[in-house]
């Protein structure tokens, strides 16, 4: 996916209301699981820097949205939602 487009969906996802849980899919097989809004930190301005914090107990991750294939809902169990 696009730098911007994933930005724009990740911003998406996280003004919902109410949120709801998503992943992040990166290039190299790794799952990001969003729980709350505050768990992803990132510069919102569409000339802001393209990288990414996410925070959530014990996991630690600073990546890229250029490294992002993917991003999607959870249902209730975990599952990604079709």
């Amino acid at each position: 996916m696009k730098t911007a487009v994933v930005r724009a969906k990740v911003q998406r996802l996280i003004r919902q209301a109410p949120f709801r849980r998503f992943v992040l899919n990166l290039e190299n097989g790794d799952r990001i699981t969003i729980e709350h809004p505050e768990n992803i930190a990132f510069d919102p301005g569409p000339d802001g820097s393209t990288d990414f914090y996410v925070i959530s107990g014990r996991l630690r991750v600073f990546s890229t949205f250029e490294a992002v294939t993917g991003a999607a809902l959870l249902d209730t169990e975990g599952q990604v939602q079709a």
